[in-house]
C-alpha cells in the first residue's frame, strides 16, 4: 500500500479552504469539509480523523457497509451518503449514515422516509439512540449530463415541496455534481446556478435551506467563493484511488 501523508495533505487544504473563504469575504466556520473516502480503507479513514477530518462521504451503500464496522469507535464522526442512491437500497441507506445527500427523485425520499418510519431512525450511524431526523439534500443536475443524476432544475420545486412534507426527513439544502473541466474556474457558472436554485427553493418553500454541497478536489475554492459551505474531497485528502489488483 502506498505511503499516505494525509495530515500534509489536510494542511495544504485547509489553507486553499481559508483563503477562498476570505476571498469571498466569508469565514473557515462556514464551510464543512467531508473527506470522500470511497474505496478508502479503514486505516486512512482513521488517519484522516486523527488529523482532524469529522465529517466522511461515501459513494455506495454495500462497500459503506463492508468497513463501517472498524470505525464505528470514532467518537463525533458523521456518515454522508454522496453517491446516487438507488431507491431498493434507500431502507438500508437510512440506517447505517448520518447524511444521504444525494436524493434526486420522490421514490428514493418515500424509501427513505419509510424506513425512518419503520425504526432506522431510532439509532444513528454513531450509534447512538436518538428518534432523530434524517438529514437529506436534494441533488440537481445542474448540467446536460445524461450521465448524472439529478432532478432537473425545473422539478426542483415540486421534488423539495414534497421533501420538506415527509415526517422524519429534514431537508437541508442542495448538493450538485458539475461537469469535471480542468479549469475550475469554468466550472464556476455551474455553481452559481446550484446557488441561485437554491434562493428560488427557498422563497418558494418559505424557509432557510443552509447547506449547499458543491465543489471536489480540483474544484472546491471557487465552489466556496461561489457560496459552499460543504465541500467534497477525496483525492486532494487521500491521494489517488486504490485501483483493483
Amino acid at each position: 500500500m502506498p505511503l499516505r501523508n494525509i495530515a500534509e495533505n489536510l494542511r495544504r487544504i485547509e489553507e486553499k479552504i481559508c483563503r477562498a473563504a476570505a476571498r469571498a469575504g466569508r469565514v473557515r466556520s462556514e464551510i464543512t469539509l467531508i473527506g470522500v473516502s470511497k474505496t478508502h480503507g479503514a486505516e486512512a479513514i482513521r488517519e484522516a480523523y486523527e488529523a482532524g477530518v469529522r465529517h466522511f462521504g461515501e459513494n455506495r451503500v454495500q462497500e459503506w457497509e463492508g468497513k463501517r464496522g472498524e470505525v464505528a469507535s470514532l467518537g463525533g464522526a458523521v456518515w454522508h451518503l454522496i453517491g446516487h442512491l438507488q431507491s431498493n437500497k434507500a431502507g438500508r441507506a437510512a440506517g447505517i449514515f448520518d447524511c444521504v445527500d444525494a436524493v434526486d427523485d420522490f421514490a428514493v425520499a418515500e424509501r427513505l422516509r419509510r424506513a425512518w418510519g419503520e425504526g432506522a431512525g431510532d439509532v444513528t450511524a454513531a450509534g447512538k439512540w436518538a428518534k432523530a431526523r434524517l438529514r437529506v439534500l436534494i441533488e440537481v443536475r445542474v448540467a446536460r449530463e445524461e450521465t448524472k443524476s439529478g432532478v432537473a432544475i425545473d422539478a426542483l420545486a415540486e421534488l423539495g415541496e414534497r421533501v420538506v412534507a415527509m415526517e422524519g426527513l429534514e431537508l437541508a439544502g442542495l448538493m450538485c455534481v458539475p461537469p469535471y473541466l480542468e479549469e475550475a474556474e469554468k466550472v464556476r457558472p455551474y455553481f452559481a446556478l446550484l446557488r441561485e436554485a437554491r434562493e428560488g427553493l427557498q422563497a418558494k418553500l418559505g424557509m432557510e435551506l443552509p447547506v449547499l454541497s458543491m465543489g471536489m478536489s480540483h474544484d472546491f475554492e471557487v465552489a466556496i467563493e461561489e457560496g459552499a459551505t460543504e465541500v467534497r474531497v477525496g483525492t486532494g485528502l487521500f491521494g489517488e484511488r486504490e485501483k483493483a489488483k
